[in-house]
């Protein structure tokens, strides 16, 4: 989702056309519906709202599931193995992944859809908006990037940075034109930006933003580009193309800032008439941010029926978040359903991710973490909002290595010595350039360089690379490990 002025460059810009088949009428080998309950799609399916997309990579969302949720590649031979749950209708079985991965880099490759109806998603094409991969495509998401514990489990989310991204242009069963649908996504309430845009749901099929009305989308972030609300954000607001919205007016809604540690979207829309809601997936109810009218110009929708995750109908590639579990429906849910599909989730028992190794290494001038955004060697280490997350933490050994990813060690790139040397995670080999001085002024030098962990040029804000730089004692070169 972009503006108008994104119209433009999309009116120039040669896209995907694809066109999504949908149909609404059930499938023979759709699951059957539950008592309410069992599973969210149960709870849906017994309001004659069934699901007709069900995404989740750390449970099943039917009571009676027994498939895979979704598909990881082992870096090391380009291998998949489909993950799925340790008992029917039961959370992901988070052991298979690690065993299959190891120490080796794994990326999501699909997510399945548990409705029966082959709505999977799979690594996002160019758009308007190019991917930073081969093509224009975008990235997959890192799949070990999101650890979380579900009902006393541990699992995996999905964990969008910017450049991640997923989507489907020809599903089945998913709203068009106006008709009414729902949506929800569980998302982390820590982890988002400003920018646009991290987005699940229902979007236009041919990736441009040609057209408002086209898409029907959960955003989570702070974004006051477009719509927004009240207090600092993140808001729960929704992304229906040429404009987010917090409500019926374009720009301020009363919608509340809403910032629990693990977060309940929902955007569900009919005739000219829409609602959100949302709250804390960790225990409570639903509280309606907004249920009234379309605004001006969107109606009737135009919906296309594609399903993405990440990403602006657009591809717009520059939002982030972290990504659970989320349905879209047929039909407009009632606010009963809701709330027990909201009971469901509280009862699933979501919990950050159990006590992890190492620390976090906090910037003192910018508050944010030295972060590894990606497990290959080479890739180099930058700053980034502080989560809950293997990619942020770091073990200082014995012999002066600060070691990620359990075999990787932060590094000057090359063996460098110089000011402007690249800071990098490479496999660990114990030479002088893995080594370093945690000093008692707050700076982290290199054994070999003398120089100091550097943010480069003083940068504070989320993406800042790491160097080596002679050490002044400046705010940017100094650092708190934080357990």
């Amino acid at each position: 989702m972009k503006g108008r002025s994104r119209r433009l460059i999309a009116a120039a810009t040669t896209t995907l056309a694809l066109t999504a088949a949908v149909s609404l009428a059930p499938l023979p080998d759709e699951p059957s519906a539950h008592a309410a309950g069992s599973g969210p799609c149960d709870i849906y399916a017994s309001g004659n709202t069934p699901c007709v997309a069900a995404h989740s990579t750390t449970r099943a969302l039917y009571g009676n599931y027994n498939g895979p949720l979704y598909q990881v590649r082992r870096s090391s031979d380009n291998t998949t193995r489909d993950i799925g749950v340790l008992s029917v209708g039961g959370v992901a079985d988070a052991a298979a992944q690690d065993s299959f991965c190891g120490t080796a880099a794994c990326l999501i490759t699909v997510i399945y859809d548990q409705s029966g109806r082959g709505n999977h998603l799979t690594q996002a094409p160019p758009g308007t908006w190019k991917g930073p991969e081969p093509g224009g495509w975008d990235k997959l998401a890192d799949a070990k990037a999101a650890p979380v514990t579900v009902g006393g489990q541990k699992a995996y989310g999905v964990f969008i940075s910017p450049g991640t991204g997923y989507r489907n242009n020809k599903t089945n069963g998913v709203a068009t034109g106006d008709q009414p649908e729902g949506i929800y996504a569980v998302v982390d309430g820590q982890h988002y930006n400003q920018w646009c845009c991290f987005d699940y749901g229902n979007a236009q099929t041919n990736n441009a933003a040609d057209s408002p009305a086209i898409m029907e989308t959960v955003y989570f972030g702070s974004s006051k580009q477009w719509g927004y609300g009240d207090g600092p954000g993140p808001w729960v607001m929704a992304d229906l193309e040429w404009g987010l919205f917090s409500g019926v007016n374009p720009k301020y809604n009363r919608n509340p800032t809403i910032n629990h540690r693990f977060v309940t979207a929902i955007v569900k829309g009919e005739s000219n008439h829409w609602a959100i809601r949302g709250g804390n997936a960790q225990s409570g109810g639903l509280s309606t941010m907004f249920d009234g009218p379309r605004p001006n110009g969107y109606h009737p929708m135009k919906k296309q029926g594609a399903i993405l995750l990440g990403i602006g109908g657009d591809n717009s590639v520059t939002g982030a978040g972290t990504f659970f579990e989320g349905v879209l429906t047929s039909g407009y849910p009632t606010n009963a359903t809701e709330d027990a599909v909201q009971a469901n989730i509280t009862a699933a028992g979501y919990t950050p991710a159990a006590s992890q190794p190492g620390v976090q290494i906090v910037g003192s001038q910018s508050g944010r973490c030295v972060d590894a955004p990606a497990t290959t060697n080479g890739t180099q280490v930058q700053l980034a909002d502080c989560q809950s997350a293997d990619r942020q933490r770091f073990t200082y050994t014995a012999d002066k290595r600060l070691q990620v990813y359990g075999n990787k060690c932060l590094d000057a790139n090359g063996q460098g010595t110089t000011n402007g040397t690249q800071v990098i995670i490479w496999d660990c080999h114990g030479g002088a350039n893995q080594q370093w001085n945690v000093n008692s002024n707050g700076t982290i030098s290199g054994v070999q360089s003398g120089l100091c962990l550097d943010a480069n040029g003083a940068g504070t804000a989320a993406g800042t690379k790491l160097i080596l730089w002679s050490c002044h004692g400046g705010t940017n070169q100094q650092w708190t490990m934080r357990g």
